[in-house]
């Protein structure tokens, strides 16, 4: 008989444990957050490339270090899967869900609708897409104020110009990267109105060859600085320039990267044909929203945006020799005046028109 209520007892302390146990569990989930070694985040990429030196790469680079701040492994915590062609995009969100991963991102606005399609299809999981808004609340849209950036490169460009002529290679013509060309000629023409701004758009994003011949034909027309807004494609404007550099090296070809600071791209020998750079934190808005995500605190259904004021958008000054104090100079004075609301940089043609217009 003892032995069978030492037995019973014995039952009832496990049960209680087990309870006790459970409760524990879930008092953790309600805290909110996840922890280090289950979170699971991966991007992925639109047709430019993981190695794009521009969009795509700055993305991964916060993801990168966003695992390196928690501690997670590449594959296991932290990953990517790369898009070939938009017939990847579904494809690859659906492979990451099954995956049973946390957050994903979309990496370009290309993405914005199959992240709907499939944001709607699974709404336990967090996602993100960068330069479009997704109005789910399982969908964090992330934006920046690429026409205040690229209004200030549109200033170094004319301060620097001795030709007179500037020119604007874009990758596929799109509502954002509208964006960055109406910014730039505004900046270019508050800088000089008449000043003459080449505009061409490659129609593709990983079109090296197709960039270089546009550039070619821009400098041989007399541009002597072009502003590139085309991911791989812009690949092809530095090579060109630095061709060129290279047979003569006197000669003025000068490139204004995007997105992450491309002073290495431009380097050859002991020449550089970059600029500046049209900085865009997109590393540390995936960084950040990672990490809100993990921490318990996803902004879904909500626009995150990013500009001069938040230091999300800037302007590199890392080729010392070609960014003078004159550019500088004039640069942080219209930076300024945009910070604080008295010029507004244009979106679109309409909006860049009326801005020439009242210069």
């Amino acid at each position: 008989m003892k032995m069978r209520r030492y037995a019973v007892l014995l039952g009832l302390l496990l049960i209680v444990g087990v309870v006790l146990s459970a409760c524990g569990s879930g008092d953790s989930s309600e805290q909110g957050g996840s922890d280090s070694n289950s979170f699971k985040t991966a991007m992925v990429t639109d047709t430019g490339g993981i190695d794009d030196k521009s969009f795509n790469q700055s993305a991964w680079e916060g993801l990168t270090q966003f695992g390196a701040d928690n501690d997670l492994k590449e594959k296991e915590g932290y990953d990517y899967l790369q898009s070939n062609s938009a017939s990847d995009y579904a494809t690859n969100l659906n492979r990451l869900v099954q995956s049973n991963t946390d957050l994903i991102f979309g990496v370009g606005f290309k993405l914005a609708e199959d992240i709907t399609k499939v944001a709607d299809q699974n709404k336990e999981t967090h996602f993100a897409i960068i330069d479009s808004v997704v109005e789910k609340d399982n969908v964090a849209s992330i934006v920046f104020e690429e026409q205040q950036g690229s209004f200030l490169a549109g200033v170094a460009a004319a301060t620097k110009s001795e030709s007179g002529k500037i020119g604007f290679v874009g990758g596929e013509e799109s509502e954002l990267i509208k964006k960055f060309e109406a910014g730039y000629v505004a900046g270019a023409k508050s800088v000089n109105k008449d000043i003459e701004v080449d505009v061409q758009y490659a129609g593709s994003f990983g079109a090296p060859d197709k960039g270089k011949l546009i550039a070619s034909n821009m400098y041989n027309s007399g541009v002597d600085v072009i502003y590139h807004s085309a991911g791989g494609t812009g690949n092809g404007v530095f090579a060109q320039a630095k061709d060129l550099k290279n047979n003569d090296p006197e000669g003025s070809y000068w490139v204004i990267g995007v997105d992450r600071d491309q002073y290495d791209e431009g380097q050859i020998g002991d020449n550089n044909v970059t600029l500046t750079s049209m900085l865009k934190a997109v590393d540390v808005a995936v960084a950040d929203v990672a990490q809100k995500s993990k921490d318990g605190n996803f902004p879904g259904g909500e626009i995150v945006s990013y500009g001069l004021k938040d230091d999300g958008i800037g302007i590199a000054e890392t080729n010392e020799e070609a960014y003078t104090d004159d550019i500088k100079t004039a640069v942080d004075e219209w930076k300024q005046k945009i910070i604080d609301g008295d010029v507004t940089a244009p979106t679109t043609d309409d909006e860049l028109k009326a801005y020439v217009d009242s210069l």
